[in-house]
């Protein structure tokens, strides 16, 4: 029997290369190949907070055309967007009846983005609250058995696991118990301009980040002007020197290098963010070019989603009607 794997990428903005070198990578050239996997854009927790609906389409769309010109392929993957998939749902609010108020504000992202949408005067929306049991419900739905993710999504995946074995202790076994996997060939890309912050695809200063869809000369622009540390001495110390080592893993993780190895070939800032540059170019061009035929041709992109949603649902639904069962709730006829 193989294992299922389930991952989902949020559509809150244009990926960047921290999303490809640190996870889509992974997917295309591993997690494919070696198990029953599941992709899905999971749409419905970029409304959380406050977004713009045809924004919220358009990068949906976006980013399922950018996992398809990663080099995910339909034949040997599901490929779907959450919110085409009802289970999530019905699923969520029968885990929500599982879940403890006190379990949700623990959350370290919920206290995180909590307090910036009241700092900035807003209000805090339920669904950022609960949007862990949906995550819960993301996996448990297709009984997956693992979840590649990263550090930060570590702890909902903890909870995923605590509310799959309350549940079957309580209500009888329904649920796989999944467990996180971080992959350790995983590269944690920086901001450029911030090397101690994580190149995320939200945040609001963009210099320091490159996206998938950059054009050339923005890619190697912000390369060139990324923040190096004081000293000239080319080391691989993410303590001291985190500019540095920011470029020699990036380097790396588009060589297949080693960010030590690498840094003794350099005796000069501006020769490494050159090499840099071109290597991060030579890892976006096919996908680039893949993107823009996937664009002159959304009839596939639709069939595959709609393909992706159909294989999703046959997969998900016999698990939420077991849950839906077990938890006391009347068949429907």
């Amino acid at each position: 029997m193989s294992t299922r794997i389930f991952s989902g990428i949020k559509p809150t903005g244009h990926l960047t290369l921290g999303n490809y070198l640190g996870a889509v990578r992974q997917w295309v050239e591993v997690d494919q190949h070696k198990a029953d996997a599941l992709f899905c854009v999971v749409d419905l927790h970029a409304l959380t907070v406050e977004h713009e609906p045809a924004r919220v389409r358009r990068l949906s769309r976006q980013t399922a055309t950018l996992l398809l010109a990663a080099g995910l392929d339909p034949a040997q993957c599901t490929v779907f967007v959450q919110s085409h998939v009802d289970e999530h749902t019905r699923l969520s609010y029968v885990l929500e009846c599982t879940a403890s108020d006190g379990e949700m504000r623990r959350m370290i992202q919920y206290k995180e983005k909590s307090a910036r949408e009241r700092a900035t005067g807003g209000g805090v929306r339920l669904s950022l609250l609960t949007y862990p049991v949906l995550m819960a419900a993301d996996i448990l739905a297709y009984g997956a058995d693992e979840v590649p993710v990263g550090d930060d999504q570590a702890q909902h995946v903890e909870l995923t696991r605590d509310l799959a074995v309350r549940f079957n202790q309580r209500y009888g076994q329904t649920f796989t118990v999944p467990k996180a996997v971080v992959p350790p060939v995983a590269a944690r890309v920086m901001d450029l301009q911030d090397p101690t912050a994580k190149m995320g695809k939200s945040h609001a200063e963009t210099a320091g980040i490159v996206y998938l869809l950059d054009e050339p000369d923005a890619v190697r622009r912000k390369i060139m002007r990324a923040v190096t540390d004081s000293g000239s001495e080319v080391v691989h110390d993410r303590e001291t020197r985190p500019g540095i080592a920011n470029l020699l893993e990036i380097l790396a993780a588009c060589t297949g290098g080693n960010p030590s190895e690498l840094a003794g070939r350099y005796s000069s800032y501006g020769a490494l963010k050159r090499d840099t540059a071109d290597a991060v170019l030579e890892v976006l061009r096919p996908l680039r070019e893949r993107h823009a035929e996937l664009c002159a041709d959304p009839a596939y992109v639709d069939g595959v989603l709609r393909d992706g949603a159909e294989r999703a649902r046959r997969i998900a639904r016999p698990t939420v009607d077991a849950a839906y069962r077990a938890i006391g709730l009347l068949p429907a006829y």
